[in-house]
Order: C-alpha cells, then sequence, then structure tokens
C-alpha cells in the first residue's frame, strides 16, 4: 500500500470511528449533549481533530443521518419488482414502520431532528436523501394513478398524505405517545390501525 492509499484509508477509518462515537453518544445521551467535545472524548482525540473531518455538529449529524437513508433504501430496493404499484405501496409502507420500529436512531435523525437539515443551507443544496425516497413513493402513486388504481388528483398530494400518515404512526409509536393505548394490544393496534389505513386508500381506488 502506498502512503497516499494509506493515508486515504487511514482518513476513511478515523472518520468511520467520528460517526460511530456520535451514533452511540447520540443514542445514550441525546441531542443535545451529543457535541464535538464529548465525541473528541469518546474517542481519544482532540474536538480539533474531528474538525478535521466535519464543520460542526450538524455536519456529523447530517453523515449519520445519511447512513439512515441508505439502509433504507437498500431495504426498500426489493420492492422494484413487485409489478403491482398498489401492493407495492402497501409493502413500502409496512417496510417503513419495521424500519422506523427497527432503527430508532437513524429515523429520529433522518424525520424529526431538526439538526441534520440545516446542513442544506452549506454544503448540501438540496435535500437528496429525502428527495429519492418521496420520489420513488411518488412514482408508485402516480402508476396506481394511470392503472386507476387509486383515483387522486395529484400524485404529489397523494405520496405526501401518504408518506405524513406514515410519519405520524412511526413517530408517535417512537416518541412514547402510543402509550395511551392498551400496553397488551399496542403492538397489535399499531397493526391494524395500518390495515385500516390501506383500507382507506382502497376506497380511493376506481
Amino acid at each position: 500500500m502506498s502512503p497516499i492509499e494509506r493515508h486515504k484509508k487511514e482518513k476513511g477509518d478515523l472518520r468511520r470511528i467520528i460517526l460511530s462515537a456520535a451514533r452511540e453518544i447520540f443514542l445514550e445521551k441525546g441531542f443535545d449533549q451529543t457535541s464535538m467535545r464529548t465525541i473528541a472524548q469518546n474517542i481519544g482525540y482532540s474536538a480539533t481533530t474531528i474538525y478535521l473531518y466535519f464543520k460542526d455538529k450538524d455536519a456529523i449529524l447530517y453523515a449519520l443521518h445519511k447512513d439512515g437513508f441508505d439502509i433504507l433504501s437498500r431495504q426498500m430496493e426489493v420492492l422494484i419488482h413487485v409489478e403491482d404499484p398498489f401492493e407495492r405501496i402497501k409493502a413500502m409502507g409496512r417496510l417503513y414502520l419495521h424500519f422506523a420500529n427497527e432503527h430508532h436512531d437513524y429515523y429520529d435523525l433522518m424525520f424529526v431532528q431538526k439538526a441534520p437539515m440545516d446542513s442544506l443551507n452549506g454544503e448540501h443544496e438540496t435535500w437528496k436523501e429525502g428527495q429519492s425516497s418521496f420520489d420513488a413513493l411518488r412514482f408508485s402513486i402516480q402508476e396506481c394513478m394511470d392503472k386507476k388504481l387509486l383515483l387522486f388528483k395529484d400524485a404529489d398530494a397523494g405520496a405526501y398524505l401518504v408518506w405524513s400518515t406514515m410519519h405520524g404512526m412511526c413517530t408517535l409509536y417512537d416518541r412514547g405517545r402510543c402509550k395511551v393505548l392498551d400496553e397488551e394490544k399496542r403492538d397489535l393496534i399499531v397493526d391494524l390501525a395500518f390495515n385500516e389505513f390501506i383500507s382507506l386508500l382502497e376506497a380511493f381506488r376506481a
């Protein structure tokens, strides 16, 4: 390995170490307690070293939120083979629920915390990760409309309706607001609520 290749590898390794430490602290202590200083202390480097890789905490959280979208995208990829667009939308919804339940930290950064989005005013001009996910949903909605499987008047509005409904279900559960539901039936109720939502969508069929 040449010196240049070794330097690139070491730089990439340290970047991954920084992100891993930030995710660990974010999980354990929450957003407010995740600082450049605490991350540096966690990995045994100075805060100055962290700034060589990330300009601020928002940039670190944006990188972590991007990792979350990478995971979600890989999971969603298998659904491109589902020919029926309505069945595909149902599968996307269930996968979305599962992802939010299995990856609370990533979901929080991807769709709840404001900090990652603050980086859009800097090095990132557009929210490419979110746009890609929304476009995939909008494509399936449009395909349903074209095949008269859904009677939405606008694909963007339909996609936003579906996304915001799923997001509400995920966020209420993730933030403990589902404690108002019977604890023994809580997961079942969430599952039934999803089925009810699908039934409402079916009411928009031709």
